[in-house]
């Protein structure tokens, strides 16, 4: 075994997402007595299809904020005319480069950035069988994910992680080439299929050195991007916005804002940002995966703090406001219709890039 994959096996921030579940089974067991429900997640953001599962429909989620927050977003059906879309792009104002994913999607699975038509073309050619969304690609530097709450009864919310994100970067020495320095790179080596694909037209130039190489700007963490712990950054004004946002979607308690932006002064005000998604009860507190900050326990723990606030918000929403807990044949079925749909879009996402 090489030292790269020991350190990979090593190091829990790049350990399985069951290793953050498993463990904490019981405490969700135990919260569901608590609420006499399996369900009692399902009346969190019942302004949401299913709270947030995870199986809710990306372009309607995003189209119940308002339009001055988030990026021209146009919904492309499974089997649909693929002759039909590009019109479509081009009455909406959408340029290339554009962001391109699954309408129902999990840990970047099949997001890339499409660079012109003939992308475009192979893309909705190769995965037609699914619905996806076209969104405008968003310029800002930046980008970060916020997690939110807000108890049924109280007027303010808390914000409780904020993930600065860390796109893939290598830096050049004048020698290598981007190839090699991918390889050498702590980080990138772990990506380096992925990465070598994404950069295949530029990977044996050889940057200048100490010139900063962007590999990819997807800003998930299975795509390479580092997670860094932001929650110093939690503060009143940035709270405020996020309340605002909350007044303004309706049915929606729990979740992580992932959006786009200039500078973090600016977000604070309100200004130059974009959110580029909105997740539900399946939100994780991402701050968690930087390992220099904490240790899979600290980990394990944010995450039941987090399980603890969904059955707060759940049970509190059900008794003010008639929210509705589902049943337990509801949640089988959820959980087979999620199985086979991972399973349809890992195929697809096979060998892809």
């Amino acid at each position: 075994m090489g030292i790269g994959n020991l350190k990979k096996i090593t190091n829990w921030e790049y350990w399985p997402s069951y290793l953050f579940y498993v463990p904490l089974l019981p405490y969700a067991f135990y919260l569901a007595l608590r609420a006499k429900s399996f369900g009692f997640f399902s009346a969190v953001n019942p302004g949401i299809e299913g709270s947030g599962n995870g199986l809710e429909s990306k372009y309607k989620t995003i189209q119940m904020l308002p339009s001055n927050y988030c990026p021209t977003t146009i919904f492309v059906g499974a089997g649909e005319n693929t002759e039909d879309i590009l019109p479509k792009i081009i009455s909406n104002n959408i340029a290339f480069p554009l962001i391109i994913k699954p309408d129902i999607g999990f840990r970047g699975l099949l997001v890339k950035k499409i660079k012109d038509e003939v992308e475009l073309s192979v893309y909705l050619k190769k995965f037609n069988s699914i619905n996806i969304i076209i969104q405008e690609y968003i310029e800002f530097k930046n980008e970060c994910g916020l997690l939110y709450f807000r108890i049924p009864d109280e007027k303010t919310g808390k914000i409780t992680s904020v993930t600065l994100k860390k796109y893939l970067t290598v830096t050049g020495d004048g020698e290598s080439t981007l190839s090699n320095l991918i390889l050498n790179d702590e980080r990138a080596k772990h990506y380096s299929e992925y990465i070598t694909e994404l950069n295949k037209d530029r990977i044996q130039i050889i940057p200048k050195a100490n010139e900063e190489v962007v590999l990819t700007t997807i800003g998930n963490h299975s795509k390479g991007t580092q997670f860094i712990d932001g929650n110093h950054l939690i503060n009143s004004e940035l709270e405020c916005l996020l309340d605002n946002l909350n007044t303004e979607f309706k049915g929606w308690n729990y979740g992580r804002i992932d959006l786009k932006y200039n500078t973090f002064e600016e977000l604070k005000n309100g200004e130059n940002f974009k959110i580029i998604e909105v997740n539900g009860i399946i939100s994780e507190p991402t701050h968690i995966y930087d390992a220099s900050k904490g240790s899979y326990f600290k980990a394990l723990k944010s995450i039941k703090n987090h399980w603890k606030l969904i059955y707060i918000i759940g049970v509190k929403n059900k008794k003010l406001n008639k929210a509705s807990y589902t049943n337990l044949g509801y949640l089988i079925a959820v959980y087979f219709r999620y199985k086979k749909y991972l399973k349809k879009v890992k195929a697809l996402n096979t060998n892809c890039f």
